[in-house]
């Protein structure tokens, strides 16, 4: 599974055969500058999804966040009324909700019942990060490995079709994988889960610099410097308009023929012999 937010990355994403696809509200981040999960609306999310539809319409399962304050409230129909929204107006497949406390696994429950299939989550959830204390790891103690485990189990008894395991040690996610009997996607958790995510900025290194490396989580591998290669690109660019390079003869291939030409140089140059006269004539009046 990897992330996609736009056309132009769900286009690659599908071209290179990715089975998932994730429009995740990690958007916030990578696409609007944002510190956090948190800012990104439901409508924002349904503006992505609907990009990302159109990049990759048939072959990957899309699944979309649900974005923070869209599905957390007691009434239920809440969250399966946004989550329509999702399916209908963004074109997702799927669902990913974050959290498996008792109230959470309700929320599933009743969104699954109401015919949308949930992507859960546990361990490292950013839209909680208030709560957490900030991007840290999760299940770093018995008693917490524990809780996660039982939160999986949670999601998994609500109807959940799988569950990203984020930032927890291997050894706890290999076990709750163990435990589990439906799919479980790793993002910093080691490699015994049944499959891995990572974001497209990420590992493209898209925000790469010459000059500079922007944050990228440990457990990210980069397996290119695109940023660098866009970065060389538009410096080039700049400095080749400057010096008149580009651009030139190679990239002007739109011509007149012979007969046009002479007949727009005509046209020039009766409009310039009539504007010469008309300031003339503007002279003799002012004298």
């Amino acid at each position: 599974m990897v992330t996609a937010y736009d056309f132009p990355s769900a286009v690659h994403v599908d071209r290179a055969g990715v089975d998932v696809l994730l429009v995740g509200d990690s958007c916030a981040m990578v696409e609007l500058g944002f510190e956090t999960t948190q800012p990104i609306t439901l409508d924002q999310m349904i503006h992505h999804c609907q990009a990302v539809k159109r990049g990759a319409p048939n072959r990957p399962l899309l699944v979309g966040d649900m974005p923070f304050g869209s599905y957390e409230y007691k009434d239920v129909d809440i969250a399966l009324k946004n989550a329509y929204r999702m399916v209908k107006e963004g074109g997702m497949d799927a669902v990913k909700f974050e959290g498996g406390s008792e109230a959470r696994a309700n929320i599933v429950r009743h969104v699954v019942e109401g015919g949308v299939a949930v992507l859960g989550h546990v361990g490292l959830t950013p839209q909680a990060i208030s709560v957490l204390g900030g991007f840290r790891a999760q299940g770093r103690t018995a008693a917490n490995a524990r809780s996660l485990l039982d939160d999986a189990l949670r999601l998994q008894d609500a109807g959940a079709f799988a569950v990203v395991l984020e930032c927890v040690p291997a050894n706890v996610a290999t076990a709750i994988t163990e435990a589990l009997e439906i799919p479980t996607i790793g993002i910093g958790a080691g490699g015994g889960t049944s499959g891995q995510v990572l974001v497209f900025h990420d590992l493209l290194g898209m925000l790469s610099h010459p000059h500079h490396e922007e944050f990228v989580p440990r457990f990210c591998k980069q397996y290119a410097r695109v940023g660098m290669e866009i970065t060389n690109g538009l410096v080039q660019f700049k400095d080749e308009v400057k010096n008149g390079a580009f651009p030139g003869n190679d990239y002007s291939p739109y011509k007149m023929n012979k007969m046009e030409e002479e007949i727009f140089n005509e046209l020039l140059e009766d409009g310039a012999k009539e504007e010469g006269a008309s300031a003339s004539s503007v002279d003799d009046i002012d004298e």
